[in-house]
């Protein structure tokens, strides 16, 4: 009962996120679009994003053990939402530094909140290690169906109720807030090991050059999400000359990744017993 508790709150602190992150995804293309930006700047914005995302990725380790995992969440639930609020604006600057804040607040979205969920797990409350997947089973089930929901709150704000495509930009501000406002409330702070960034950074790298397998898997995993990215930008030019709701196609693409997730779980664990290269 104890870890049925810490779990929930663990979940109704970050799930609220995940539908926010989501929620940016469908329209974005399209929103800049309506704008009058060219494609070449629409790129560039998009860029801007991927740009921060990875240049803050290297030290956001040792960030978030230095300031704290709970204010390093209640962090990136703030740039988040500033975020949002700047895609209101027509001015190229303003939009680019609204992209800046969102690599910034997703590379924290998506460490901060595990880091603390561990330490917690294992530190204070002194829960096997064993139980940890189940936890973050439970978010990747709870993540494939807001991602899949997002799309179709997405449409029904801009298309349904004839919002326009910052509409679900501005219906994620409410979430994230709810999120930062949970956290704040009901968690308690906790810190990592306090060592130099170029320290940190030069383990890592040891690690990722002392095996060829890590390497190997590196690249691997660098080369599929460099495909995602250039799908990400490409789909919403491809699909929308054809009247194809962005929203609702968002949401397939989202319930094919999930299936595809179950069936790969299924071979590895099944009958088939099919196992990773």
């Amino acid at each position: 009962p104890a870890f049925c508790r810490f779990q929930r709150e663990f979940l109704l602190g970050y799930l609220p996120a995940l539908a926010a992150d989501w929620l940016q995804g469908p329209l974005l293309f399209q929103l800049l679009h309506s704008r009058g930006f060219l494609r070449s700047q629409i790129a560039a914005l998009y860029s801007c994003g991927f740009a921060s995302n990875v240049t803050f990725g290297l030290v956001s380790g040792v960030f978030v053990d230095r300031l704290g995992r709970k204010k390093s969440c209640v962090l990136s639930l703030g740039l988040c939402s500033v975020s949002c609020l700047l895609q209101l604006s027509r001015d190229f600057l303003a939009l680019a530094a609204g992209r800046v804040l969102a690599g910034l607040g997703t590379s924290l979205l998506f460490s901060a909140f595990e880091s603390w969920y561990i330490h917690e797990h294992l530190e204070r409350h002194d829960f096997p290690a064993e139980w940890i997947p189940n936890t973050f089973s439970r978010v990747a089930l709870w993540n494939s169906g807001l991602a899949m929901a997002a799309g179709l709150v997405a449409e029904l704000v801009a298309e349904g109720l004839a919002l326009g495509p910052v509409a679900p930009f501005l219906v994620a501000v409410p979430f994230l807030a709810l999120s930062g406002i949970f956290a704040g409330k009901n968690w308690d702070e906790n810190y990592g090991k306090s060592r130099p960034c170029g320290k940190a950074c030069g383990e890592g790298l040891r690690g990722l050059l002392s095996d060829p397998r890590v390497l190997l898997l590196g690249l691997v995993q660098a080369l599929v999400e460099s495909i995602l990215l250039i799908f990400a930008f490409l789909w919403t030019p491809v699909l929308e000359p054809h009247g194809i709701p962005l929203g609702i196609a968002f949401s397939g693409f989202m319930a094919a990744s999930a299936v595809g997730s179950a069936l790969f779980r299924r071979g590895v664990t099944g009958r088939l017993r099919l196992q990773p290269l």
